[in-house]
């Protein structure tokens, strides 16, 4: 079998990776640093790297292509450009609609999703909700999707436990805010890829939901005390009534050395009883899983014996941050209100039409009939921007444009500006992204101008879908 996994570099994807490598060949897809490797011989078990950007349609349908089934562990909680305007949540649901539609077009016969618990709730939180749309971004395409629903996954590279950790190791005494008294059913790194494994082909998995866990169900004050029992220290520890999502956020954020776009999530879910309404899978295919005891003592003793960064710490994000700052790209995800019966042609249609009428006189926009788009800005006579249509689109629901030309896009770059309007599956609204821009103004000028500006434009925009969505008919707009 031909395993095709897509978040193939983080912990969970590593230890997948040796878990599949003797046994079946492995595609393991990565967006950096890594040239594709030589196909494994016919037949032989092995593992190739193949660079796959999945904020690109075409590249993630390329790199998925030869393979049997995908795996996919991707979540979008760090920044994924120099300047990211953009939720962790639309982000997921982008690279989410992008790995489906491209396993449909290349005939993956199952998607297997590692996602999070969702909680009997009226509220979810923003990161809990965004792994259950996730889940329904893949689902909506042509491929069975098999889900397992995970809370907190313990391994020794694992970024929530390694906050846990890290909080024991360097407070002696350590207040307990209210959610460290929610309940939470965590479950070992070996027992997620044990089952993540099987999942590949255990018949009469396709198109269900299953939750996993350890046989433990604990608070986190008592994980956290049991971290400190498997390390040998004595940690006294109190409860405290007056620690917000946002101090905590904070607290954890400066002790840990965890950035605050990783912490603030993970925080907010805390409120949510993580545990799994059944655990019928680890019935059916015999991994009942590691006690809690036995989970922390392996995570711990794998630990490396050199400190080195963590791929989450504040400094291995700085380096990351100023290699990436060569590049000076940007990447701007939209969410806006699609109105009913409106499709991704007919909101970029708006958008062409509305952009001058909102900016007049400063703007004028004129249309050829080989697909391109150019704003003028009178009295200059080139243009700002060039908008060219993609061709020979195959997406239903999602209107591409590439940045051709201009005066505000640098051109000359390894990738190509991308503007797209893509529906949402399932919901009513459309995302509005822009991707591998590359702006000709120097960069902090760029950042405080032409930056504000889009966002500004695009707010803007949205409200005038949402008056749209509320009007009793829609009048279809024309390009001019």
């Amino acid at each position: 079998m031909r395993v095709a996994i897509a978040g193939a570099t983080g912990y969970v994807g590593r230890a997948l990776i040796e878990a599949l490598k003797t046994t079946h060949q492995v595609l393991a897809l990565t967006r950096a640093g890594r040239a594709d490797t030589p196909e494994p011989p016919a037949g032989a078990p092995g593992v190739r790297w193949r660079s796959c950007d999945l904020f690109s349609a075409l590249e993630t349908e390329r790199a998925l292509a030869g393979a049997d089934v995908g795996v996919y562990l991707v979540h979008s909680m760090l920044p994924s450009a120099r300047l990211t305007q953009a939720s962790f949540a639309d982000l997921d649901v982008l690279l989410a609609d992008n790995f489906a539609r491209g396993a449909a077009r290349a005939g993956l016969r199952r998607l297997v999703y590692l996602g999070g618990l969702i909680p009997q709730a009226e509220r979810l939180s923003a990161h809990l909700a965004s792994r259950l749309e996730v889940e329904e971004t893949l689902r909506a395409a042509a491929t069975p999707v098999v889900a397992l629903r995970a809370g907190l996954v313990i391994g020794p590279e694992s970024s929530s436990f390694r906050i846990i950790e890290k909080l024991v190791r360097r407070l002696p005494v350590m207040a307990l805010p209210r959610w460290t008294r929610t309940p939470t059913q965590p479950i070992a790194l070996q027992d997620v890829v044990e089952l993540l494994r099987r999942s590949l082909d255990a018949p009469g998995l396709e198109q269900q939901s299953f939750d996993i866990g350890g046989p433990d169900v604990v608070d986190y004050a008592r994980l956290i005390s049991g971290t400190a029992d498997a390390l040998g220290l004595h940690r006294t520890l109190f409860p405290v009534r007056f620690f917000s999502p946002g101090l905590s956020t904070l607290w954890v954020s400066l002790i840990t050395g965890a950035p605050r776009e990783l912490v603030a999530p993970l925080v907010q879910s805390l409120r949510h009883p993580m545990t799994a309404h059944d655990r019928r899978l680890q019935e059916r295919l015999g991994v009942p899983g590691l006690g809690l005891e036995q989970t922390l003592r392996k995570a711990l003793q794998a630990q490396p014996r050199v400190t080195r960064p963590s791929s989450h710490s504040r400094r291995t994000l700085t380096l990351a941050a100023r290699a990436a700052g060569e590049k000076h790209d940007v990447r701007s995800v939209q969410r806006l209100v699609l109105p009913p019966g409106w499709t991704a042609q007919r909101v970029a249609d708006e958008y062409l039409h509305w952009l001058p009428h909102y900016f007049h006189p400063l703007l004028r926009v004129e249309a050829s009939a080989d697909g391109r788009c150019q704003f003028f800005a009178p009295p200059l006579r080139t243009p700002l921007l060039e908008l060219t249509v993609a061709p020979a689109q195959r997406d239903p629901g999602v209107e591409l444009f590439y940045l051709t030309g201009g005066r505000l896009v640098r051109t000359d770059g390894e990738r190509r500006g991308r503007l797209e309007f893509r529906e949402v599956p399932g919901a009513h609204d459309i995302l509005a992204a822009v991707h591998d821009f590359s702006p000709t103004l120097p960069w902090y000028v760029y950042q405080v101008t032409q930056a504000l500006v889009h966002l500004w434009v695009m707010r803007a925009f949205g409200r005038h879908l949402a008056r749209l969505a509320r009007a009793p008919a829609v009048p279809l707009a024309r390009a001019p």
